[in-house]
């Protein structure tokens, strides 16, 4: 596979994996059906989640990606007010939804009427500890594919992309590890989430309040995964999914967690993409995606910058 097929299979991988995973989430592991029936149509008896919503309909994890990468290219770097800009533009406007917002984490809302108010950007995000959603790892893939800076740069703009809905440093971190993570698989590196682990270490070995959280995220119990909106548990969810040996068994293992199944699917599914490219990921799935209109030009675009 070459850079470009990567690439492409990163950010389509979240959005399908996003989009797959709509249909069952809310849903304990228990009621999801097994591996083979899951797919962007429910079986016949399965309560959907967001009844309303066509299948094929990507959520806020792959909008607020797209509002992620649209603003890097605009801007060729990350700019906070920006990204900030359209976020608000996102929920108020439904700018880079498929159709209309329909799924909006709580603290991602919390954060956007902050900055409605006129907090700045980068105080905007909630950052105590209770405040460790996923909402800022489930978007952050687009960076770690346009980047083109030292890992210490960018995990200065993971943090700032974090700091606008999610402030506490705990989920900074896990966006952190989780660019150096898709960066390694982009350069071919041979451990890519052990290299990224490792790098991140490293990096923070001389902070010790980013030691304690490190530890408490790589001491996270995996005997526990079960797909939630706790970031370090949505994180390792996913980790746990990636080591399967093909972008469907990803994604089908990430949904099989239950509860937050999209969000579980989108992180997986970018970095599944990254791993097999564009085309391992199903022709069926690429198809029947809505919103190429949206995404292709931004895909376009980011791949003319590398």
């Amino acid at each position: 596979m070459n850079l470009e097929e990567r690439i492409k299979g990163g950010i389509i991988g979240l959005l399908v994996g996003d989009a797959l995973g709509v249909p069952y989430e809310f849903h304990p592991k228990e009621a999801i059906p097994p591996f083979e029936q899951i797919e962007f149509e429910p079986p016949p008896g399965f309560r959907r989640a967001h009844t309303g919503v066509p299948v094929g309909t990507w959520s806020d994890d792959g909008a607020q990606a797209l509002c992620l990468l649209a603003s890097l290219l605009e801007c060729g770097k990350f700019d906070a007010d920006d990204f900030a800009e359209k976020l608000v533009a996102w929920f108020q406007q439904d700018y880079m939804a498929v159709d209309e917002v329909f799924d909006v984490g709580i603290q991602t809302q919390r954060a956007i009427l902050n900055l409605r108010k006129g907090i700045p950007p980068l105080e905007a995000g909630l950052k105590e500890e209770k405040n460790n959603g996923n909402g800022s790892l489930m978007r952050v893939l687009p960076l770690a594919l346009w980047h083109q800076g030292t890992n210490e740069e960018l995990i200065k703009d993971a943090f700032a992309q974090s700091a606008v809905t999610h402030g506490h440093l705990r989920s900074k971190l896990c966006c952190a590890l989780y660019c150096l993570w898709a960066r390694n698989f982009l350069q071919k590196v041979r451990q890519p989430y052990q290299q990224a682990k490792s790098d991140l270490k490293t990096i923070f070995e001389t902070d010790a309040e980013a030691r304690k959280e490190l530890q408490i995220i790589f001491d996270f119990d995996w005997k526990n995964l079960n797909g939630s909106g706790y970031v370090v548990d949505s994180l390792f969810s996913a980790i746990d999914c990636c080591w399967e040996d093909s972008f469907e068994a990803v994604v089908r293992k990430a949904i099989s967690f239950g509860n937050d199944t999209d969000t579980t699917a989108a992180i997986a599914g970018g970095i599944a993409g990254l791993k097999f490219g564009i085309n391992g990921i199903p022709e069926r799935w690429r198809e029947n995606l809505r919103g190429q209109e949206i995404y292709e030009p931004l895909l376009k675009t980011l791949l003319e910058t590398i």
